[in-house]
């Protein structure tokens, strides 16, 4: 597989970056193809970087055509859960019409392999403590369901075509780069441990919980958080396992210990010896109380296990990437 070329779509985001780097280190040319809506061109620090959009199948045309491409990961969508049901139009149309653009290219040039950045929020609320690949998927958010609709679309694509596709639902990617190397650039968070980070680099800034009345032993949401590095060795892995064996799947990836938001706010004070300024707030629609995974078939089927499940860990290291 060395010097295979793997098209990274929203490679230059806080996932897509990691993986690019990881891509390069395993051997692999990462082509990095992201419009820079919420990406950085900073964080982009191996391959061949493409300035493009999903929304313009004209710019696909032209990678597709300027280079042979032997697997495609998708990390391009908008994420926000609690925006995506205030206006869930804009989610269907980035999240489910843009990868169609994605898809129909990689018909049309004949590329076979697709690995998509699905997530745990096509679950909706859990019915049992640690959520496996059979769990019924009910997601309670637009942004849940764009994520599901895609995997169904593979499956048929998969059946009609041939394209054959892993889906990767992650339960909540944190961390940073180890070497330090890649710096955070993002505009807008969304995940709990960028935000208490982010409010502690800005003094006085509060940090929201968003709901303190959920059915857990404190209140407050409970996840499984799994770090960017062990996401992105999954993803490779994956991707290996697709090539060689030509058979469709989908994995879920956390590290199967829960943890809720004061939690993380007691880690993360003790990790940089800070006080976070918390707020209490309502809860958002679309969130449930508990998400955490089971990830024994990754475990089993690729031989994967996490690297950094210490979640003071992944509060270090992404504390490291905002300086």
């Amino acid at each position: 597989m060395s010097l295979s070329n793997i098209l990274v779509v929203g490679g230059a985001g806080f996932i897509g970056s990691h993986i690019a780097k990881m891509l390069s280190l395993k051997g692999y040319h990462p082509i990095v193809f992201d419009n820079l809506s919420t990406g950085h061109r900073d964080t982009v620090k191996e391959g061949t970087f493409i300035l493009g959009d999903l929304a313009h199948p004209n710019d696909l045309d032209q990678v597709f055509s300027r280079h042979k491409i032997t697997a495609v990961m998708h990390f391009a969508a908008l994420i926000d859960v609690g925006e995506s049901v205030i206006d869930p139009l804009k989610y269907y149309m980035h999240n489910v019409s843009y990868t169609l653009n994605l898809i129909n290219a990689m018909h049309k040039y004949d590329v076979k392999t697709m690995i998509f950045s699905s997530s745990a929020a096509i679950f909706g609320d859990p019915s049992q403590p640690h959520v496996d690949e059979n769990h019924p998927c009910f997601p309670v958010s637009p942004y849940g369901e764009t994520k599901l609709m895609v995997e169904k679309i593979l499956h048929r694509c998969d059946i009609a075509y041939g394209i054959k596709s892993s889906c990767l639902r992650y339960f909540n990617a944190a961390g940073g780069d180890p070497e330090g190397i890649i710096k955070n650039f993002k505009k807008k968070e969304h995940n709990l441990i960028p935000l208490i980070l982010n409010s502690l680099k800005n003094p006085g800034k509060p940090l929201v919980i968003y709901g303190t009345d959920y059915p857990t032993f404190d209140g407050t949401c409970i996840r499984d958080y799994i770090h960017i590095e062990d996401l992105g060795s999954a993803h490779i892995l994956a991707m290996e396992k697709l090539l060689r064996e030509r058979t469709s799947t989908s994995y879920n990836l956390g590290n199967e210990n829960g943890f809720s938001v004061r939690q993380v706010i007691k880690a993360a004070e003790a990790v940089t010896g800070l006080k976070v300024n918390v707020v209490e707030g309502a809860r958002r629609p679309g969130d449930p109380h508990q998400l955490v995974a089971s990830s024994q078939k990754a475990q089993k089927e690729l031989g994967w296990s996490p690297r950094y499940p210490s979640l003071q860990d992944m509060i270090t290291h992404a504390w490291r990437a905002l300086h």
